[in-house]
């Protein structure tokens, strides 16, 4: 058996070699954990510019279609999922019992201005009429007053006076009843003899009656609200009878349509309105989509639920809470078929990083190298 060399046989050369060797396997060793750890802290602190969600979906405006006017369907003009456009048909209402109001009311009208017609003519005759019994009145007093001086020479008897001074009464009388006729005949034209007949109450009452039955009339063929596709047409049947208060369709408008993102609460702290944002939808992966940032929630979802959360309790855990961000697709994006429900990952660009925790980002800047000068100059490299 061979003996193993011992330390003081290796000569100086290999002595120091192996601590060469060493020292570079403590070096590397050291190295990669410094590097991580330097790395990682870069990403930290240049990070948190962007803050994503999944939790994000389309919305479009959904319009619950109801007939304005009872009445069975006689017509169904689009199918399931049919696109419309703003104005088109969608179904129609037998209409045969509003035509006939609409004539009912259209006669009323003309029955109305022919009554407003002899009204005036009532007018006409009792203004004549108080001219005539004026004139009479006149006519009366001037012979009352020959007969009396008569009486006082005595020329004519007494009993002719007195009839006399009854007949003059009764004149006096006769213009009062005129005159009331009068006044009777000009309320009857609202107080204006001169009243155009279109103007005139009762025709007024008349024309809306008849405003009234043409526009339900008019309602009686349901058009599209605005464009946008038909959904659940299943409910709507030819010979169903329908009431204003029958929900018979949904409409889905595609005119306007946004994305609805739930951030955390966390995430929230340099978001603003305006900001740019980016969105994957997950229908058509691999394709970015521009935005912006159109409004911020007034509170989380929980505060606007049916029953709201009561965390007034013993055994209460604090959870982080969402606020629904409100972001709007760029207006000439050329956007392929997006429908309301979709799910979608949305990134906004708050322009803002993490930057140094504080102690060490004022040391920094108290010898001039980076610091809190550097973190606030990050906005600006977007």
């Amino acid at each position: 058996m061979n003996a193993q060399p011992s330390r003081g046989e290796f000569g100086a050369p290999e002595v120091a070699n192996v601590r060469k060797s060493r020292l570079r396997r403590n070096l590397l060793i050291a190295a990669v954990p410094l590097a991580l750890a330097l790395g990682g802290g870069y990403v930290w602190v240049t990070g948190g510019r962007y803050v994503s969600t999944d939790d994000a979906y389309v919305k479009q405006d959904r319009v619950t279609v109801m007939p304005q006017v009872s009445g069975q369907i006689s017509v169904v003009s689009v199918s399931e999922n049919q696109q419309v456009k703003a104005g088109d048909p969608l179904f129609t209402i037998d209409d045969s019992s509003y035509r006939a109001t609409v004539a009912e009311d259209e006669a009323r009208l003309q029955s109305a201005r022919l009554d407003v017609e002899k009204l005036k003519a009532a007018y006409a005759q009792a203004v004549s009429e108080a001219s005539i019994s004026r004139d009479a009145l006149t006519t009366a007093q001037t012979q009352d007053d020959r007969i009396q001086s008569l009486r006082k020479s005595g020329v004519v008897a007494q009993s002719d006076a007195d009839n006399s001074a009854l007949a003059l009464q009764r004149a006096k009388g006769a213009v009062i009843a005129a005159d009331s006729q009068v006044l009777s005949a000009r309320a009857a034209l609202a107080g204006n003899p001169d009243i155009e007949t279109d103007r005139h109450p009762e025709v007024l009452e008349a024309l809306a009656s008849l405003s009234a039955a043409e526009l339900d009339l008019a309602h009686t063929i349901i058009t599209a609200p605005q464009d946008g596709v038909v959904t659940q047409t299943a409910r709507l049947q030819t010979g169903q009878y329908v009431t204003p208060a029958t929900a018979v369709l949904g409409l889905v408008a595609t005119a306007n349509t946004w994305i609805e993102a739930n951030y955390k609460e966390t995430d929230l702290e340099h978001m603003l309105d305006g900001q740019p944002v980016s969105v994957h939808f997950d229908s058509y992966p691999g394709r970015s989509f521009e935005g912006t940032v159109n409004s911020i929630g007034a509170g989380t979802g929980s505060e606007f639920a049916l029953i709201p959360a009561q965390n007034a309790s013993g055994n209460w855990v604090k959870v982080v809470q969402r606020v629904p961000v409100r972001v709007s697709l760029a207006t000439d994006a050329d956007l392929p078929p997006i429908r309301t429900g979709m799910s979608a990952t949305v990134e906004v660009d708050t322009g803002h990083a993490r930057g140094l925790p504080g102690p060490l980002g004022n040391a920094l800047a108290a010898i001039g190298i980076g610091g809190k000068a550097a973190v606030a100059a990050e906005p600006d490299a977007k």
